[in-house]
């Protein structure tokens, strides 16, 4: 009796790829009513702030996403020789930084992505 895996391993990934996927904020419709203490409540403390001379605050918020590498195995079954394959992946990095600009009212005035 053949087993095939391919289903059970597609229905993992696909769980898997649900349970990653996260609620993408639209700032744009944040302006002129978001406020810098809402973003404090939401995001937690920034990791940078600047009070500007025209009374402006500047605060910048940075995630970091790590992942660990990956080992995968593969295995053939083909009429002849059966072969084996292993791969692995580096670990990656990379960060992103959000930040809000706050008018003198502490109302977002505008926002960007680095």
């Amino acid at each position: 009796m053949k087993m095939n895996l391919s289903v059970p391993l597609l229905a993992l990934a696909a769980l898997l790829l649900a349970g990653c996927a996260t609620h993408r904020v639209d700032w744009n419709t944040r302006v002129g009513g978001f406020t810098y203490d809402q973003a404090v409540v939401e995001l937690g403390p920034p990791d940078k702030t600047a009070k500007l001379t025209d009374g402006q605050t500047v605060a910048e918020w940075v995630s970091r996403y790590s992942s660990p590498g990956m080992v995968s195995v593969g295995g053939g079954f083909y009429p002849g020789p059966a072969g084996v394959s292993v791969v692995q992946s580096s670990p990656s990095y990379y960060e992103s930084k959000l930040v809000l600009t706050f008018g003198t009212n502490n109302v977002l005035a505008g926002w960007k992505k680095k």
